[in-house]
């Protein structure tokens, strides 16, 4: 029988493609990787149709799991817990928590996502509310940010929780040792800011196992000077989205310009090889899949668009997680750093 470095459960039905982007991002996955079993949950009779597409089938590394419903992408969180309780998001976060599989990977709603994952697996010791982490192309390289949504207020004690949690997915996934770890603000003085994260910058600083700079302002993120930023799930969502507006405006005028005469045609066919080569070192699909921290359980959410390629990022991910057991890690490093503090 076959030893696997990890065992990922993916929920099959969710996002906006749901099995026919799954299943094939499984399939790839497979065929990449033998050392990773995969456990696909939904509907199986779609499954099976969608792996015959596939020219593949079930086997020990790719197994189905049947679940006879859906999360839909609009259906508010309480609602998929209280009726959904086979749902194929359900299933395969229950999967982790049974110890079927090492983490999970959806698609679907996020905040059905977040509240399905907090109440199946619960919290880590220490640790008040779960975080959004995802990767931000940088000059560098990329930078981790959280929390990108999923807590709109924060006191400054959660905010030291997202840096610690922050830090040691960096330390883990990234191989940094001590990575540099920032707070969002409106300036780098110490003057600036709102009192959570004044508040929260003085107990960061006191803090020996972390690497705190101090503030970061919004275009520090792309900058070279930082690998985790810090901030509330409001602010992060807003930076994020502005983010992704931009590249988008970008990308816009840029074809626009490209088009606009056949001298400009001309200028974009010599520019075609420095333009591809730009667009795959910002191309969000290589970023995608946001990890859910600080539950006892490794969860990650794919973006509801992502196509074949993206969704096996965040596969990658979910397994480089289970490898290097984060959640793990993550309560190890708090207990530490809480013992060590003298206001705890």
């Amino acid at each position: 029988m076959t030893t696997y470095n990890a065992t990922i459960a993916l929920d099959a039905m969710g996002g906006d493609h749901g099995v026919s982007v799954v299943v094939p991002a499984a399939v790839g996955i497979c065929r990449e990787n033998p050392r990773v079993r995969l456990i696909l949950v939904g509907d199986e009779a779609a499954i099976d149709a969608e792996l015959a597409s596939a020219g593949a089938q079930r086997s020990e590394q790719l197994v189905v799991r049947h679940a006879s419903q859906t999360v839909a992408m609009d259906e508010s969180p309480s609602q998929a817990l209280r009726l959904k309780k086979d749902s194929s998001m359900r299933v395969s976060i229950n999967l982790v928590k049974e110890n079927e599989a090492d983490a999970s990977v959806s698609a679907g709603n996020t905040g059905a996502l977040m509240a399905t994952a907090r109440y199946v697996l619960k919290t880590l010791p220490g640790i008040d509310r779960p975080a959004i982490i995802t990767t931000i192309p940088s000059i560098g390289g990329y930078t981790r940010m959280l929390d990108l949504g999923a807590n709109v207020d924060c006191s400054a004690e959660h905010l030291f929780q997202f840096a610690v949690m922050g830090s040691v997915l960096a330390e883990a996934l990234d191989g940094i040792e001590q990575p540099r770890v920032g707070l969002l603000n409106i300036g780098e003085e110490d003057i600036k800011g709102n009192d959570q994260v004044k508040q929260a910058a003085r107990i960061l600083s006191t803090q020996d196992g972390l690497n705190y700079i101090g503030y970061v302002e919004a275009d520090g993120i792309y900058s070279d000077d930082v690998d985790v930023v810090v901030c509330d799930g409001f602010v992060g969502n807003v930076a994020l989205k502005s983010a992704e507006g931009v590249a988008s405006i970008i990308s816009h005028y840029m074809r626009e310009e490209f088009r606009r005469n056949l001298f400009t045609k001309l200028a974009g066919l010599i520019a075609m090889p420095v333009i591809r080569r730009f667009r795959s070192r910002i191309d969000p699909r290589r970023y995608n899949g946001a990890s859910l921290l600080g539950l006892r359980g490794i969860v990650l959410k794919s973006h509801g668009s992502a196509d074949v390629y993206a969704f096996q990022r965040a596969i990658k991910t979910a397994v480089l997680e289970a490898e290097k057991a984060v959640p793990a890690l993550i309560d190890r490093r708090l207990d530490e750093m809480l013992s060590e503090r003298p206001d705890k």
